[in-house]
């Protein structure tokens, strides 16, 4: 449903309202504290997002966006490929690679559109926005669609809400700015974006199994 408000004396579309399950799955976003967690420069668990020692010179080639977006749908009981089935390396290639080829046998369906990405994340699904490299020795990136009430003029110029790790990491932001090191991508729509339901049980499983608030991360 596309609702409408009234903006300065014009009427602007926006995604719909956000939902009791988008209000939960927000909550479970926020609960994972990605920008304390998932940190570029590290070598970290790929389920809780913790530091495991080694640190990197070189922190933009050691990023974490498959690695967080996977735990993420772990914790709200949907598979997505992850560690050791394939290696962290390249992991956001080889994320859409998958959703395109296998992600219907687990339940993962392709979203149409930018707009209807924001709704369904609003209505409480878990909704991931993608860019493979086309240079298949490089990294792709992976996000997830955050519950946010968008005009249809905002989603068409900076696209659905997302958080992310990365190069930066998010705890909320736009598509448009999430996946600039990938130049052309949102411009040019070569995003894809992907959504699976959740149950409601799981909502409160992936609160529960969420890190601790007094985590850090080691600087």
């Amino acid at each position: 449903m596309i609702l409408t408000t009234w903006m300065g004396g014009l009427w602007s579309a926006t995604a719909a309202e956000i939902t009791p399950s988008g209000q939960r799955l927000g909550e479970v976003l926020d609960s994972m504290h990605v920008d304390r967690l998932w940190l570029a420069g590290r070598s970290v668990d790929w389920r809780t997002g913790e530091p495991k020692g080694k640190a990197y010179t070189n922190a933009t080639s050691h990023t974490h966006c498959s690695a967080f977006v996977a735990a993420a749908a772990e914790r709200l009981g949907v598979y997505l490929l992850h560690p050791p089935e394939h290696s962290s390396v390249l992991l956001a290639n080889a994320q859409q690679e998958w959703l395109r080829a296998e992600g219907a046998n687990h339940d993962w369906h392709p979203v149409a559109s930018p707009s209807q990405a924001q709704q369904l994340a609003n209505e409480g699904q878990l909704v991931v926005v993608t860019c493979k490299n086309p240079n298949e020795s490089l990294p792709g990136h992976i996000a997830i669609v955050r519950p946010s009430v968008r005009s249809e003029a905002e989603i068409l110029a900076e696209g659905p809400e997302i958080i992310q790790a990365g190069a930066h990491n998010y705890v909320s932001t736009t598509s448009k700015q999430g996946f600039k090191h990938h130049p052309g991508a949102f411009e040019n729509n070569q995003l894809l974006y992907f959504s699976h339901a959740i149950s409601p049980a799981k909502f409160a499983q992936g609160q529960t199994a969420a890190t601790p608030p007094e985590a850090k991360s080691v600087p």
